[in-house]
């Protein structure tokens, strides 16, 4: 018997430098000011555990790791924050933002990456515990200009190549025409900030009735 949850979860996709954590927070506070309980958590990262393994998946070091293992962390990173976290706050009726979720190891470990994407999605149901986004943004930028923005400081994930993210940025437009009911495009290419807030904005109250 699926377990009722009481509230909505909404992620933030996007490729590196699209601005999610900074739009994940914008949209926390506007949620809170119109009296919603509002859990803001990322990915991977968001428990002891989690946060142990985001070390280990984003250090430069280790760039040796392989696209299976990579993936597993996220994986396993996952199913703890989603036991822990989220799970929890939509049985008490809260609002769930995420700063990515699967639909981030779908595209840069399956479409980036090269593993199949059968098997993330498998792997995926087992992590996530059935628990699936009510609206995800997708924050769509240019790949040169996005891995730009993100700065000089990057972490093994942005190391990569160009083509590897340009497959990232392609896996997501895929992914969003195939859901397109749940994923909401909003292009950041201009960065402006209090535009594309009101987009967000805009899906948020619909999915809140509010």
């Amino acid at each position: 018997m699926e377990e009722i949850m009481k509230g909505k979860f909404i992620t933030f996709e996007g490729s590196e430098g699209s601005g999610k954590s900074t739009h994940a927070k914008l949209l926390k506070a506007y949620l809170r000011k119109k009296g919603f309980a509002v859990e803001l958590i990322r990915e991977p990262g968001g428990t002891k555990i989690s946060e142990k393994i985001r070390q280990v998946i984003l250090d430069p070091k280790y760039n040796s790791m392989t696209d299976i293992c990579e993936t597993l962390l996220y994986m396993a990173a996952r199913v703890q924050i989603v036991k822990e976290v989220i799970k929890p706050a939509l049985k008490k009726g809260k609002i769930v933002i995420c700063d990515r979720f699967l639909d981030s190891t779908i595209v840069y470990q399956g479409y980036g990456g090269g593993i199949n994407l059968d098997l993330i999605k498998k792997l995926g149901k087992l992590a996530t515990l059935g628990i699936k986004p009510d609206l995800t943004f997708l924050l769509d930028i240019e790949t040169r200009e996005g891995l730009r923005r993100a700065g000089k400081i990057k972490d093994r994930i942005e190391l990569k190549s160009l083509d590897y993210h340009r497959r990232v940025r392609k896996g997501y437009l895929t992914l969003s025409k195939k859901e397109p009911s749940r994923i909401k495009i909003v292009s950041v290419e201009k960065n402006n900030k209090q535009e594309n807030q009101e987009i967000i904005r805009k899906y948020a109250d619909r999915l809140l009735c509010r």
